[in-house]
């Protein structure tokens, strides 16, 4: 058990390394986040203005504005599984990394995870910059701290989702068009767009059973509403979707490699 631990934190500081070299990349891609915040900040303030209230369904104007900047900044540190798996089946690295000793998912959960706070670091620090610079220092307290907490649940739970539609390369050659499905779920049930406060109260009980949820909308809502948070709550239903998903991926996984070595030998 220990010697596995050893191999993953390994596999994690190599990432984390690797990925540090990268960060003025990351930090240009972050302008395309101001370019979002910006049309944003234009939408929420007309919508405001045209409901002539301080508050909608219980969110000021500058905690929407934080929500979907945190919610964002998570979006986009995202990268594409889909993109990594497909082109590893293709070229036949996937064959490769099979035979190295360790799991095949578990490699790529904490390269996955090392690169995804690698990337949400420089987003948040641009985002902030940001927010700072629109509405002053935010008085989030406890729900920085919250935010942190809850991102571990909500990185492993996209993972999970991703990699569930990643592993249909070993059936399919695109799995790009599921992975973009996803996505778009993902900006609307997920909570990215908006608050699922907002939502018709319909699609609100709908949205409560799906796990996209988990994704970005429990991080975001953490860290700008704690006070209206349960914590605990949150991190059980965080928790208990990773499990079952990871359930999911392992049965595919295991499904695609015995196809891999049918076909492929």
């Amino acid at each position: 058990m220990r010697t596995k631990a050893l191999k993953y934190t390994a596999v994690g500081r190599i990432s984390l390394r690797n990925h540090f070299a990268y960060v003025y990349d990351f930090l240009v891609r972050s302008i395309f986040l101001v370019v979002i915040m910006y049309i944003f900040i234009q939408l929420w303030q007309a919508t405001f203005q045209g409901e002539g209230k301080p508050l909608i369904a219980g969110y000021s104007f500058e905690q929407i504005i934080w929500y979907i900047l945190f919610a964002e900044s998570l979006t986009m540190a995202f990268p594409s599984l889909a993109l990594r798996i497909e082109e590893e089946v293709k070229n036949g690295d996937v064959g490769y990394k099979l035979t190295k000793p360790f799991s095949y998912i578990g490699y790529h959960y904490v390269s996955y995870v090392s690169e995804v706070y690698v990337r949400l670091a420089v987003n948040i620090a641009v985002g902030c910059t940001l927010g700072i610079a629109v509405f002053g220092f935010p008085s989030f307290g406890t729900g920085w701290a919250g935010f942190v907490i809850m991102s571990l649940g909500s990185i492993t739970v996209n993972f999970l989702l991703g990699m569930s539609l990643a592993l249909c390369a070993f059936w399919v050659e695109e799995t790009r068009g599921l992975e973009f499905v996803y996505n778009k779920l993902l900006f609307t049930v997920g909570g990215m767009l908006m608050p699922l406060e907002l939502f018709p109260e319909a699609l609100q009980h709908v949205c409560k059973w799906l796990p996209f949820q988990a994704v970005l909308y429990f991080s975001a809502k953490t860290a700008v509403r704690w006070e209206d948070v349960s914590l605990v709550s949150m991190l059980a239903v965080q928790w208990a979707w990773a499990g079952a998903l990871a359930l999911a991926v392992v049965w595919i996984y295991r499904r695609g490699v015995r196809k891999l070595n049918v076909n492929g030998g």
